[in-house]
């Protein structure tokens, strides 16, 4: 169910991509093919060509068009998901932060609010009888434990913008409505949360046409966020 092609400017045509000239967005997209291109070829190819031959398959070749594929379905569907600190950095045996961690933030002393999913227990459904615990445990954490990171959510990815979204996603930080701490789930927007053969939408946020186009292949008509951005270029 997943798409095979894509309307943002990593797909463009050189001819499609001369009708952007003279906008941000032109720089931008050429900056960021460069780049990825860059990417692949110094880091991606020799590692999927690596993970291809250890799984048996070295006669597979891994293209650009792969991993353009690969970065289009992820960035056109990433959510802003909150995670608790130690999902994301969890503790080594002995309670110091791993060596990941260490170096992209400040140590810091935890607190028991993941103290459910210590020693290196994953974020799985819990069992009936521990549910509480992880509930409490989860209320526990504070705002400044929370890391946002950028991933996918399968279901809510395959939801459309729109200025008037059908429902809002929301992240159940204690588990009181799912069960599951920290899970996310669909919240109907309207007054009567069971029409039928509607499309669920939600909002992509307040972002411009270059925005949008950037980041997902699509345009607005009449969006109301819209914006032109101009470089002002000073003699230094």
């Amino acid at each position: 169910m997943l798409p095979t092609t894509f309307g943002n400017p990593l797909w463009f045509s050189e001819d499609e991509l001369l009708e952007l000239k003279g906008t941000t967005l032109y720089r931008a997209a050429q900056l960021q093919k460069k780049t990825l291109q860059s990417l692949f070829d110094e880091k991606v190819k020799r590692l999927a060509t690596k993970l291809l031959t250890l799984d048996g398959h070295p006669e597979r070749d891994v293209k650009f068009e792969d991993f353009l594929w690969a970065n289009s379905i992820f960035w056109s569907r990433a959510l802003n998901i909150p995670f608790p600190r130690c999902y994301i950095f969890p503790m080594d045996s002995e309670g110091q932060d791993s060596d990941i961690s260490s170096k992209i933030v400040n140590s810091a002393t935890q607190t028991n609010g993941c103290g459910g999913l210590s020693n290196g227990e994953s974020a799985k459904v819990p069992e009936y009888d521990a549910l509480q615990d992880k509930v409490a445990s989860a209320a526990s954490i504070s705002q400044g434990e929370i890391v946002w990171v950028e991933g996918l959510v399968p279901g809510i990815d395959f939801c459309n913008h729109d200025f008037k979204a059908a429902a809002t996603w929301e992240v159940d930080g204690t588990g009181a409505t799912t069960g599951v701490p920290f899970s996310m789930y669909l919240l109907s927007a309207g007054e009567n949360p069971s029409l039928i053969e509607k499309e669920i939408s939600i909002s992509y946020g307040n972002k411009g046409n270059e925005e949008l186009l950037y980041l997902y292949g699509f345009v607005m008509n009449d969006n109301p966020d819209d914006y032109l951005m101009v470089i002002y270029l000073t003699n230094n």
